[in-house]
């Protein structure tokens, strides 16, 4: 039998079958077999081999292609970042489901798309970035500045800050990575310019002025006609977004207050042991006017540069000693105290820890209006003088007694919060499906929210850290309660979802009379477009605008050298105004626009170009800069599209 297994698996087709199952064990290996790979990415980028940029991404073709990554946490982390910074713009108006929409999530999606895209870009044309233009950029955030320069200890201070804390190398290396990356694009847009014709035809546009009439036509009749069933159907099938019950979650939670939570009694032991511990704060400590001569002395000095400064002390003391002496003359005329030299020698008021050892000995022994030395010190010898004495003092216990036990009152809540905050998180934790046994064993209550959107809604459902945490995948399906989420100081609370209701149709007979009341307002609204219709044919029919709305009984607005951007008779209609041709010949230009449910006719009777011999050269330079901007935006734009043609890009929906 081995004789034959032999001779099956020898010849020329066994071979082949072998060498083709050989394939794949090259490629892969043999543990591609043995386990499953789950791709987590939300975006891969595709790059052809430089030596065969055509090659097709088809399969054996594709393992040829270099594959770049955004996963789904870099990708998590950005979004994140980008719903902080809107939070913080726009404050009350933050939209949370608006935020968390397709469009929104792919705009950020593509933003880290294009960075990844011109990385590869940068890379492939051999662009490196010096340290000292990462120096250079880094000295010029304004964040790192102090009084307009650098500063390396608020550079150091503002990296630990972040969360996470970040070392300077880490951050340099972001830097670093960004004026790569970034460097094309911005050259891009710096080398941007606009031609004096250019310049000279947008001046002629933003100056334009416009000889216009108009009429405000009246809102039309409202419709009373009776609405068939079929077209309320037909209504409600094509405007089905419309009716929609928006996804809601309804919450029960036990909160935790500290400013609720009554501190044990302050006794008087306590406060006496505080008042000790912090007899300081209570005190001002004994300050002295103080004002000396100094003669320096250089730390390397010889024995005679050493004995001539202290002969010279002494005479100078002597002198300051003497009866009727002006001391801050003597300092002023010899001192070598520069700081202090100008103001006859004063140091101003100083409290015990601010003068060198023998200095302060000297000074605080001394009485007012005495004078003392020469003094030695590292600076040299001081001869000192006494101005005045400002004496200390201390509040007596009794004075402080209601500070003391407010404090001691503060600090008994803030303990019996973190205590209790404690054991909730703990009790929880063992039993996340129900709030139930934690509050009963704690004695606390627990309460209830009414059924809230991603809008928010009353109580702890204002909170935005509360509502994204109720809206969050895994408190929705797993039903188990969340982590402590801080409300404000010594405040804070743990939820569980207990129904959630999905984003669903509302059905017909909910919102038959919401249906039918559109249906009229539409009807509404197209009588009044057909009416403005009616005006604008009829003024066209050679009578102009003035005669067709007389005959209508309607009123006629002119306004001659109406001027981009001018608020009369709306900024719509302004618009709407410059958005029409000029009129050619005698024949004026015609055009309606609808505002708040109402519509305005308005006729371009003659359109006068700016006089750009009055713009200053100001103005113009104001404007070629704007402009050039503008420019460079568009150009820096279309080299990342251009750049991001040359790679395949996969984008996973599913995982954003």
């Amino acid at each position: 039998m081995l004789q034959k297994l032999r001779e099956k698996t020898s010849g020329k087709i066994a071979s082949a079958i072998l060498v083709l199952m050989a394939i794949p064990f090259a490629f892969f290996g043999v543990e591609s077999y043995m386990s499953q790979r789950v791709e987590t990415y939300v975006a891969r980028i595709s790059q052809a081999p430089t030596w065969w940029p055509s090659a097709p991404d088809v399969w054996p073709l594709s393992l040829l292609h270099t594959h770049h990554d955004i996963d789904a946490a870099e990708f998590r982390q950005r979004l994140e970042k980008a719903r902080v910074r809107a939070r913080d713009e726009q404050g009350d108006q933050f939209d949370a489901k608006a935020f968390e929409s397709v469009e929104n999530k792919r705009k950020i999606l593509d933003e880290l798309i294009d960075e990844q895209v011109m990385r590869l870009s940068a890379d492939g044309a051999g662009i490196v970035v010096s340290d000292a233009e990462v120096r250079r950029a880094i000295q010029e955030i304004p964040d790192f500045q102090v009084d307009g320069k650098f500063n390396a200890d608020r550079y150091q201070m503002l990296l630990a800050a972040q969360a996470p804390p970040q070392s300077p190398r880490e951050f340099e290396g972001k830097v670093r990575d960004s004026l790569q990356y970034g460097l094309i694009p911005s050259r891009l847009a710096q080398s941007a310019f606009m031609t004096d014709s250019e310049i000279d035809r947008v001046m002629r546009l933003l100056g334009e002025r416009r000889d216009v009439a108009f009429v405000d036509m009246p809102p039309g009749a409202a419709d009373a006609a009776p609405v068939t069933p079929a077209e309320i159907q037909a209504w409600y099938k094509s405007h089905a977004r419309d009716y929609r019950r928006p996804e809601t979650v309804k919450l029960e939670y036990i909160e935790v207050d500290g400013e609720t939570l009554v501190p044990a009694p302050v006794d008087e032991a306590a406060l006496r042991k505080r008042y000790d511990e912090e007899v300081k704060k209570f005190s001002t400590a004994e300050q002295r006017e103080v004002s000396h001569i100094l003669v320096q002395v250089a730390a390397d000095a010889s024995a005679a540069d050493k004995k001539a400064a202290e002969a010279r002390a002494n005479k100078l003391a002597a002198e300051a000693r003497a009866a009727g002496a002006d001391f801050a003359a003597i300092a002023r005329a010899n001192s070598d105290d520069a700081g202090s030299k100008a103001k006859g020698g004063s140091l101003g008021w100083l409290s015990k820890g601010s003068l060198p050892g023998p200095f302060e000995d000297a000074a605080f022994a001394m009485q007012a209006g005495e004078v003392r030395g020469p003094v030695k010190s590292d600076f040299g010898w001081h001869v000192i003088k006494v101005d005045q004495v400002r004496a200390g003092n201390q509040q007596p216990f009794e004075a402080v007694r209601a500070q003391l036990e407010q404090e001691l009152a503060s600090s008994g809540r803030e303990r019996a919060f973190n205590d209790l905050s404690g054991k909730l998180v703990d009790a929880v934790y063992k039993n996340p499906t129900s709030l139930a046994p934690a509050a009963g064993a704690l004695g606390l209550a627990v309460q209830t929210t009414p059924a809230f959107s991603r809008a928010g809604g009353p109580g702890i459902a204002a909170d935005p850290k509360v509502v994204r945490a109720a809206f969050s995948e895994s408190l929705i399906q797993d039903g188990t309660a969340s982590d402590p989420i801080e409300l404000g100081p010594n405040r804070m609370v743990m939820i569980r979802v207990l129904e959630h209701e999905p984003e669903a149709a509302l059905p017909l007979s909910a919102v038959s009379n919401a249906v039918v009341a559109a249906i009229r307002a539409e009807r509404q609204r197209k009588a009044a477009e057909a009416a403005a219709d009616a005006l604008i044919a009829s003024a066209k029919g050679g009578k102009g605008l003035a005669a067709a709305a007389s005959e209508a009984k309607l009123a006629v607005a002119q306004l001659d050298g109406m001027q981009r951007g001018s608020p009369v008779p709306s900024r719509t209609a302004v618009d709407a105004v410059f958005n029409l041709p000029r009129p050619e010949g005698n024949q004026a230009q015609y055009g309606k626009v609808a505002i708040g449910g109402r519509y305005v006719v308005f006729e371009v009777r003659a359109v006068h170009d700016a006089d750009i011999g009055q713009v200053t050269p100001e103005e113009r330079q104001q404007l070629r800069t704007q402009l050039s901007g503008a420019s460079g935006f568009d150009a820096q734009k279309s080299y990342v599209a251009g750049e991001r043609a040359r790679y395949r890009i996969e984008v996973a929906e599913d995982r954003l």
